[in-house]
């Protein structure tokens, strides 16, 4: 056997395992009741807002009862006359809060869960080794983002279609596009919100490597979120508020201009990928050195 055909008899059972810790993970991770009543909330989310919408405009009243709609989730005002707009503004009311609650949950106790219940070692036993684990649980927590966020998509689309008209839509600039057009660039939106959450999972994915206990993981994670969200709203930390996970979260409406406006968007992409870079880093290095007793 020549050396390349060793080297590859070699990589082929490593992918193998790889694949199969990965099957593994994420079977375990979405077959869970925590996974699937979080998922319930985030599909329940957009019902409460078409079925609120319905109700206050089924006299023929605006949403905000004439006040323009403001003070409610972006598009809001709009969802009457197209249900599509339901899509936006449950992703807009769900992105502050309970989808990085969600992530916060699932990252936070993507190690320290396991430690807490004694399955941790024996994870490492097997010939997974430590980053491979550690590469194997951030993508089932990406993968959880996705999963998360489409959850909310369709939930909105079905109850959009459901209670209010559909058609051709109006941009933000005023503009008219195709309805197959708005459903794209819906698509797309949600596709931004799952990536806008990699910071958050790279984050809870760090707080638990430190620490045995998938509680605390997660009330520690979902705590720096909270924080992190009300630093963001303070007018004195301006100058920093750019560089916090959570300042472009909402670029996403940019996607509904024409033309779309990037820069913002840009900006959320490159701190989204600065943060799971650097977390992810201290994830590694911690996890890698850390001295597994449980």
């Amino acid at each position: 056997m020549s050396q390349a055909e060793a080297v590859s008899s070699l990589r082929t059972p490593r992918l193998l395992w790889t694949l199969g810790l990965l099957r593994s993970e994420l079977l375990t991770t979405f077959r869970r009741w925590r996974t699937l009543a979080l998922l319930a909330v985030l599909a329940g989310v957009p019902i409460l807002v078409g079925a609120a919408v319905k109700i206050e405009t089924s006299d023929g009243s605006s949403v905000g009862g004439g006040r323009g709609g403001g003070g409610g989730p972006a598009f809001i005002s709009q969802i009457t006359n197209n249900g599509l707009f339901l899509v936006f503004t449950a992703l807009a009311a769900t992105l502050p809060f309970f989808l990085p609650m969600a992530i916060g949950v699932i990252a936070g106790d993507a190690i320290a869960g396991e430690a807490n219940s004694g399955t941790l070692r024996y994870l490492l036993v097997a010939p997974a080794g430590r980053t491979r684990l550690l590469l194997t649980k951030y993508a089932t927590v990406m993968a959880f983002c996705l999963v998360a966020t489409l959850v909310v998509a369709v939930s909105a689309l079905t109850v959009g279609a459901i209670l209010f008209p559909l058609g051709d839509l109006t941009t933000i600039s005023g503009t008219q596009i195709s309805f197959t057009e708005g459903l794209g660039r819906a698509l797309l939106i949600a596709l931004i919100v799952a990536v806008s959450l990699i910071g958050v999972a790279a984050l809870g994915l760090f707080v638990s490597t430190l620490t045995g206990s998938g509680i605390a993981a997660m009330a520690t994670t979902v705590g720096l979120l909270i924080t992190v969200q009300i630093l963001d709203q303070i007018p004195q930390l301006h100058a920093i508020q750019p560089y916090f996970f959570s300042h472009y979260w909402l670029s996403f409406a940019d996607l509904m201009r024409d033309p779309v406006y990037w820069d913002d968007l840009v900006k959320n992409l490159e701190i989204q990928a600065l943060y799971a870079a650097v977390f992810g880093s201290a994830a590694w290095a911690r996890f890698t050195a850390k001295d597994i007793t449980a």
